[in-house]
């Protein structure tokens, strides 16, 4: 049986390697920031750190705080249905939700965890989108206070912690995936 699988967690806490490293293994990816980007894309706006953010939580607030998701269900659906699938960018508790009731316990969530000193760091000294601490410190609060993000983080089925070496972090979510594995079978 394939697997369906969400990737949370806090902005660079590493969430894209995993989803990267996934892919890289054969997997289908469905961004969910891209559904925000076309979109963006579509009524002429460009796209920035800050308006991304606003035309994010305006689309929320105009169609509910799952709205991504249900653009997604199906393209989700078709792909989860060919091969395994790995959500990238799945942010609100409402999103998760909607998923849960769509796809029931065949949906697994990692949550990707590191020190905030340390997701800091990688925020200002990577090349897309850097932000300084101040500017990152505000994202957090934001998406959690406006975008609901804690939920799925809180509610993971499993944590990779993100602090150590790169093959650490890989081992541990090939770790992750024979437990899911093995709970399939079951």
């Amino acid at each position: 049986m394939n697997k369906l699988i969400a990737i949370v967690g806090m902005a660079g806490s590493g969430k894209s390697v995993a989803t990267d490293y996934l892919v890289e293994q054969g997997w289908n990816k469905i961004y969910f920031g891209g559904v925000i980007y076309n979109l963006m894309e579509k009524a002429g706006i460009e796209i920035t750190p800050e308006s991304q953010r606003i035309f994010r939580e305006d689309l929320r607030k105009k169609h509910g705080m799952d709205i991504v998701a249900k653009i997604l269900l199906d393209k989700i659906e078709k792909s989860y249905t060919e091969k395994n699938t790995i959500l990238d960018g799945l942010y609100s508790w409402d999103e998760y939700k909607t998923l849960q009731e769509k796809f029931g316990n065949k949906l697994k969530i990692i949550c990707v965890c590191c020190d905030k000193k340390i997701r800091y760091e990688r925020i200002g000294n990577r090349e897309k989108r850097p932000f300084n601490k101040t500017e990152i410190r505000q994202r957090d609060i934001t998406e959690i206070e406006n975008s609901a993000k804690g939920g799925p983080i809180a509610f993971a089925d499993y944590y990779l912690f993100n602090n150590g070496d790169i093959d650490e972090y890989k081992n541990r979510l090939n770790e992750i995936i024979n437990e899911i594995d093995k709970e399939g079978e079951m």
